[in-house]
C-alpha cells in the first residue's frame, strides 16, 4: 500500500508502464465536471471509475481485495477514512468472484484519512475498506483507477 499526494506520483512511475500511464491520466485530467462512470484509458488494462457518494459509518464498511487489478484511489474532493491491512491477516467471508475481481474479508486493520489531492495505491495483497466517514457522513468525489496486474506475457 502506498499513500501520498498526487503531485508526487512521478516517484512511482518505475513501478511499471501501466502504473505510470494511470498516474499520468490522474495528473492530466480535470475531474471537476466529469460525471460518475467508467472511463477507458487502455482497454481492460487500465480504466478509471469516477464515483460520487456520501461516506458511511465503519459498521457499514467491508474489507475487500482484488487479484487482477491494482487500485489507485484518488480523492478529488472531500475526505474519507480508508482501512488497510495485509491479506494474510484476514479471513475470507465471501470467496473471490472472478467476474467482479473482488473478495470480501474480515479482520482488523489500520485506518488513514484520505483527503483531497491524495491517493492510496492498493496492490492485490492489500485488503482495503474505502468510503468510511471521518466523523459524520460527507460527500466525496473519488477516481479509482484500475490497473491490470502485469504478467510475464506483457
Amino acid at each position: 500500500m502506498i499513500y501520498d499526494q498526487l503531485k508526487n506520483a512521478h516517484l512511482y512511475f518505475n513501478l511499471g508502464n501501466r502504473i505510470q500511464k494511470a498516474f499520468e491520466y490522474l495528473l492530466n485530467t480535470d475531474f471537476t465536471n466529469l460525471d460518475a462512470g467508467k472511463y477507458e484509458i487502455d482497454g481492460d488494462n487500465i480504466y478509471a471509475v469516477i464515483q460520487n457518494y456520501d461516506t458511511k459509518p465503519i459498521t457499514a464498511g467491508k474489507w475487500e481485495a482484488h487479484k487482477k487489478y491494482i487500485d489507485i484511489q484518488y480523492i478529488v474532493s472531500g475526505k474519507e477514512k480508508m482501512g488497510y491491512s495485509n491479506s494474510i491477516k484476514m479471513i475470507v467471508t465471501e470467496e473471490y468472484n472472478q467476474e467482479k475481481d473482488v473478495m470480501f474479508l474480515k479482520g482488523n486493520g489500520n485506518f488513514l484519512i484520505a483527503e483531497e489531492g491524495y491517493f492510496a495505491l492498493f496492490f492485490p495483497s492489500d485488503v482495503h475498506m474505502p468510503g468510511i466517514a471521518v466523523n459524520l457522513s460527507t460527500p466525496v468525489k473519488k477516481v479509482v483507477v484500475k490497473v491490470k496486474v502485469e504478467d510475464n506475457n506483457n
